[in-house]
């Protein structure tokens, strides 16, 4: 499964999911509860908001002494027993995890939930490694078995409705079909119990990395994360840079915010805290520990002084629940690992010129930065990648200088009349005459060019007869 997006147009990809109603109503019933959980469980925790700010105030301070952070989490984590691997990229990551399975003589992998690894592309190289791999997360395994990647970073299956994985189950895994999630469920536990105890190497991501104790911390809800972290005698953490927290206090700020914000729960089920491989005297635990920190692009987004905001993320996709282009096309339509807004700010980063167009995909109106729980700025960065696309060179190399003539022309076009009411005016009577023919029921449902492209997907209303400034005649 690639890591990578495909190039392709975000707008060009989306006609299908935009128009597809099935996948409208299961987008919107998950998401839809998804925030009402959020909404309970934030409004009977009292210090809920300070708990954000203390949050972001980590955070910043992290990404700000990122370069002494790190280092000081290698130390700590060699002095535990850990063996560490800087990959400056995707390759060079697959090619550490991939080399030392070849060293090790390992076969069978057992993965617990990691969007980095996905960033990265690892599936896909251990399987041409001739490994064989296991997503162990319920929504991953899913995912895995339709041979797709995850539309969401918190909720991988979100798009798929229980008789769509009764049918998969069916298919793939030979059962009676049912369409009960607990069956369904006992199902995958069933099968997923023997992998685990015949895998060699587990690899999970890392929710936290704390660089005071050299402590990571896997956060799930299934059991999956710690079973791969521990069962196999070969483990492998792998962890973007900006995961790193200075110290084992900060944890429990992180823990208050980040269930709520991406199950709705207070607190996760499993909260793991590794701090090395396994010891003389103790019965479980891997005897072997890596941990891959991951750049692959990160750097740059810390250089740019807006984008690296961007790196307070803590990955709970809230942004994405909330986000009304997600809620109509899904994450697939956005090509990347990571769809919905904050995908959008750091693909273009992480991914280069192919996911250049996602900072476009968005209607810039606030709702992502609303839930954050670490009240990252989404579009303001969103303008600020709109920016560089148009006026400078994308950091990571992106150009479109057709589309960005097109889109200053469009901008001072629209200043010019915007400055003067009288031509606004004469503008908006002639676009009422206009496209009267064309209206029915009150609505547009072709625009002429060049506006047509607004009509492909949604209808247009009918401009009113009396214009808005002008008042009503009395009586």
């Amino acid at each position: 499964m690639a890591a990578n997006p495909n190039p392709h147009d975000f707008f060009e990809a989306s006609r299908g999911p935009a128009a597809d109603a099935e996948l409208h109503r299961k987008l919107e019933n998950a998401s839809g509860r998804h925030l009402e959980h959020v909404a309970h469980t934030a409004a009977e925790f009292a210090p809920y908001e300070s708990e954000r700010d203390r949050s972001r105030q980590i955070k910043e301070y992290a990404i700000a002494h990122l370069d002494e952070l790190i280092l000081e989490l290698k130390s700590r984590l060699e002095a535990n027993g850990c063996q560490v691997y800087f990959a400056p990229d995707a390759e060079a990551a697959r090619g550490y995890i991939v080399g030392l399975a070849r060293k090790n003589k390992l076969r069978r992998v057992v993965k617990g939930k990691s969007m980095t690894t996905e960033e990265i592309g690892l599936n896909h190289a251990l399987a041409e490694a001739g490994l064989e791999v296991t997503e162990t997360d319920l929504g991953e395994y899913i995912v895995q078995l339709r041979g797709e990647p995850p539309s969401h970073i918190i909720t991988p299956a979100i798009h798929l409705s229980k008789e769509d994985i009764g049918k998969l189950f069916a298919d793939k895994l030979h059962m009676e079909y049912t369409a009960e999630p607990e069956a369904l469920t006992a199902e995958a536990r069933m099968r997923l119990r023997s992998i685990f105890l015949d895998a060699d190497l587990g690899v999970t991501g890392v929710n936290f990395a704390i660089a005071e104790t050299g402590t990571l911390v896997i956060v799930e809800n299934e059991g999956n994360g710690r079973l791969s972290s521990t069962v196999p005698d070969t483990f492998v953490a792998v962890m973007g840079i900006e995961k790193v927290i200075p110290r084992l206090s900060d944890l429990s700020h992180f823990l208050e915010i980040l269930a709520r914000t991406a199950t709705g729960q207070k607190l996760t089920t499993y909260t793991s805290l590794i701090n090395g491989p396994r010891r003389d005297g103790e019965i479980d635990g891997p005897r072997e520990m890596h941990v891959v920190i991951l750049d692959n692009g990160r750097s740059a987004m810390l250089e740019d002084p807006v984008m690296r905001e961007a790196l307070y993320c803590i990955r709970c996709g809230a942004c994405l629940n909330v986000c009304p282009v997600y809620r109509r096309v899904g994450g697939h339509a956005y090509g990347s690992t990571y769809p919905g807004p904050i995908g959008s700010i750091v693909s273009p980063n992480l991914f280069g010129a192919a996911a250049g167009h996602l900072p476009f995909a968005s209607t810039l109106c606030g709702a992502c930065r609303d839930i954050c729980p670490v009240r990252i700025d989404i579009p303001r960065i969103l303008l600020h990648l709109r920016w560089k696309e148009t006026e400078g060179p994308m950091s990571a190399g992106i150009k479109w200088p057709g589309a960005a003539m097109r889109v200053r022309a469009g901008a001072r076009a629209f200043g010019s009349i915007a400055r003067h009411p009288r031509i606004a005016r004469m503008f908006g009577r002639l676009a009422s005459i206009a496209l009267a023919p064309l209206s029915r029921d009150g609505w547009i449902r072709r625009m002429p060019p060049p506006f047509s492209a607004w009509t492909k997907i949604r209808d247009f209303p009918k401009p009113r007869p009396r214009r808005f400034r002008k008042p009503a005649r009395p009586g």
